[in-house]
């Protein structure tokens, strides 16, 4: 047993590249994936709607830990070999996916209808409808929403501790096995959190006020 100190502080310190690099991989996938969702969402094909509408609720309507162990035991059963890297980010790229369509969907359909019957009324397609008219005007009312959604995808990177990869949490655990000082360990591994996370949410409120000065213009 050793005493917690300055090595393990910057052990636990150097495990937060991994985290901001987790959740990289699961914003920028969950983005890509979850744009995809919110269009089938408000697509005018029933079947895509329910199809969106059936990935969202599966994956919102169950917790990300029981899908780390889904995919992490159960990709071996299926035949494939899987690493906690891999696990971590197809389930963190799945889950942020859903709650990302999710909002993006209710800022696609916040945009005026005046918007969309315009669109209609010069005869412009569904994609050109959605390119040229739609979507940059959602975009301004999502940014706010999905930066602080930012913060809840990094929070729940701790939850891949539980599957052996080696983030922030996970370092504190290994570093909390070996000096018993679970005060010390676990304080600093908050306060790594929190320094990861106020600027986010500054930002998102940030941004939120500006654009409630701009609408009550």
């Amino acid at each position: 047993m050793r005493t917690f100190g300055l090595s393990e502080f910057l052990f636990i310190v150097q495990a937060a590249q991994w985290t901001l690099a987790l959740s990289a991989i699961a914003f920028v996938g969950g983005a890509l994936l979850g744009l995809v969702v919110a269009l089938l969402r408000t697509s005018e094909n029933a079947m895509a709607r329910n199809a969106a509408r059936v990935f969202i609720q599966v994956f919102q309507g169950t917790p990300l830990l029981l899908q780390l162990f889904l995919i992490f035991f159960g990709a071996p059963v299926l035949g494939f070999d899987i690493n906690p890297w891999v696990a971590a980010g197809v389930a963190l790229v799945l889950n942020s996916a859903a709650f990302l369509a999710e909002i993006w969907r209710g800022c696609i359909e916040a945009v005026p209808r005046g918007q969309w019957e315009a669109a209609q009324a010069l005869n412009l397609k569904y994609v050109a409808r959605m390119r040229f008219v739609v979507l940059p005007q959602a975009f301004k009312i999502a940014l706010p929403p999905t930066v602080g959604y930012m913060v809840q995808i990094i929070k729940g990177t701790s939850l891949a501790a539980i599957i052996g990869f080696t983030e922030i949490t996970r370092a504190g655990q290994i570093i909390n096995n070996a000096t018993f000082q679970p005060l010390h360990v676990f304080t600093t591994v908050a306060a790594l959190y929190f320094v990861i996370c106020w600027p986010l949410s500054l930002l998102a409120a940030r941004m939120e006020r500006k654009r409630a000065r701009a609408l009550a213009r």
